[in-house]
């Protein structure tokens, strides 16, 4: 996207990591459920947007990679003897952020993109914290892998976003939303959870 260097606003406090790394098996599970959901939002936007044919195989490829996290993240909790949760719970971070997308066609759908860039490098950003804290050489790799990857997906959703959308109307809505999500942040208590 033209000269756009999108930027988190808010740095994940270092108390965040240290409560990860006191519940690493529950934040696993957490992390399972992320990957999951991220492949159904990638299959969601297909599904609302037939008619966008110039970005369903971007976002097929998403759904699968993100796919591909999942039996990654489920074989390390197998290994580890770590089962999948009865129930996907609610992400107090994702609901918050959800509560300011617009509610109208176009606008609704931009915003949807825009929030799944920032979502991605959010997680980009924790997944590079949980690889440079993790003493086990196995899992800080498969981390550090995944985090260069979720840097990449952020970047899809706005180049994605920028085939229907002008570049200033899309970097205006960014950096609303990313002020936003900043504030959710900060007012968020850390638990053992990717968000």
């Amino acid at each position: 996207m033209q000269n756009f260097e999108p930027n988190l606003l808010y740095k994940t406090d270092e108390n965040w990591i240290k409560t990860v790394l006191n519940d690493f098996d529950y934040f696993l599970q957490d992390h399972a459920d992320c990957e999951r959901k991220a492949s159904s939002m990638a299959m969601s936007f297909v599904a609302k947007c037939p008619d966008k044919l110039e970005i369903i195989p971007d976002l097929i490829e998403t759904a699968l990679e993100e796919l591909v996290h999942f039996k990654l993240v489920y074989e390390i909790m197998e290994k580890r003897g770590v089962g999948l949760p009865k129930e996907m719970e609610k992400d107090p971070y994702i609901n918050e952020l959800m509560k300011h997308i617009r509610s109208k066609g176009d606008a609704r759908l931009m915003d949807r993109m825009i929030l799944a860039s920032i979502v991605e490098m959010r997680g980009a950003e924790r997944f590079k914290l949980v690889a440079e804290n993790l003493e086990d050489p196995e899992l800080q790799k498969f981390y550090t892998t995944l985090y260069k990857s979720e840097e990449k997906h952020g970047d899809i959703f706005l180049d994605l976003a920028s085939k229907y959308w002008p570049f200033e109307e899309i970097k205006n809505r960014f950096e609303e939303l990313l002020t936003i999500e900043a504030d959710i942040c900060k007012n968020l208590p850390f638990r053992a959870a990717l968000h």
